[in-house]
């Protein structure tokens, strides 16, 4: 995959582009899905067995989601007969599960979840999401175009107007340039904007939150060990999550993020690079449920 092209840029941070391409390379639908269905069996899966585990993809959408991870260095194809293939993480595959594990924990704590009866105690409780489709949903917020170098430009640079954002992270383009991918970054409620005497824009809670998100995925692209993380120029000290809460229902649409306070949702017990089959899918045979 060839590099991304991101606008000229004085960030002090260097990786910017590598994790631009990082997002790019997973942001595909069903990517996702395919590296932790993966990551959550014991060993390589004949194509036949993986298809069990996805049953609602095509022999057409899984086929290319295989075969664009495959030259992309996350996942090897192993042919040990004509007729027998199995596919399997490699160690860079692997490596990336944290990263994967950062995605759902932010899509989980800060986008919005429908309320479900629990019929145990008769109360309204959020949706259960799997963390595959929480990652997912995660990048459909944070992975279009321009929409890392903004995130960065405003986390290094602070509060700042519009003028001044365009000139910093997209100077090689017109000004009016900006306008499109940050507007969608205010609907998401990562970015907001004031109305004063000059207006200016300002990562909110859930922006400054992506901290994890983009520290996983800056040690995975650069290739450094991920205690690393902690001397990032950018993004920070914060400390990546143990844990997910991710549960048993999906959405395939992205979630809008929501600047009120999160509902409480009851812990899962799963560690941040161990999915079972329950986390990753609604039900055993449907696949997501919406």
């Amino acid at each position: 995959m060839a590099a991304a092209r991101l606008p000229s840029t004085d960030l002090p941070a260097t990786d910017l582009p590598r994790v631009a391409e990082a997002l790019e390379m997973i942001a595909p639908r069903w990517s996702v899905w395919v590296l932790m269905t993966l990551a959550s069996q014991p060993g390589p899966l004949r194509y036949t067995k993986l298809k069990e585990h996805l049953p609602w993809l095509a022999d057409g959408q899984l086929h290319p989601r295989l075969r664009a991870l495959s030259e992309a260095g996350l996942v090897d194809r192993t042919a040990q007969t004509r007729l027998h293939v199995t596919y399997g993480l490699t160690a860079r595959g692997r490596e990336l599960m944290p990263s994967l594990t950062a995605l759902a924990n932010w899509g989980d704590a800060h986008l919005e979840k429908n309320l479900v009866l629990n019929r145990v105690t008769g109360k309204a409780e959020p949706e259960r999401i799997p963390a595959a489709q929480n990652a997912e949903d995660t990048l459909t917020v944070i992975g279009h175009r321009h929409a890392t170098v903004l995130l960065w430009t405003l986390k290094s640079r602070g509060t700042t107007t519009m003028a001044a954002l365009s000139a910093e992270a997209m100077a090689d383009r017109g000004p009016s340039a900006v306008y499109s991918p940050i507007r969608r970054l205010i609907d998401d409620g990562i970015v907001s904007i004031s109305r004063d005497d000059v207006a200016s824009l300002q990562l909110t809670a859930p922006g400054r939150a992506l901290a994890p998100v983009y520290l996983a995925l800056s040690t995975w692209a650069t290739a450094r060990p991920l205690p690393d993380a902690e001397t990032h120029p950018v993004w920070g000290t914060p400390r990546i999550p143990a844990a997910a809460r991710s549960g048993q229902w999906a959405g395939h649409q992205a979630r809008k993020t929501s600047q009120a306070v999160a509902v409480r949702q009851p812990p899962a017990p799963a560690p941040v690079t161990a999915w079972r089959v329950g986390e990753l899918f609604s039900a055993a045979t449907t696949g997501p449920s919406r």
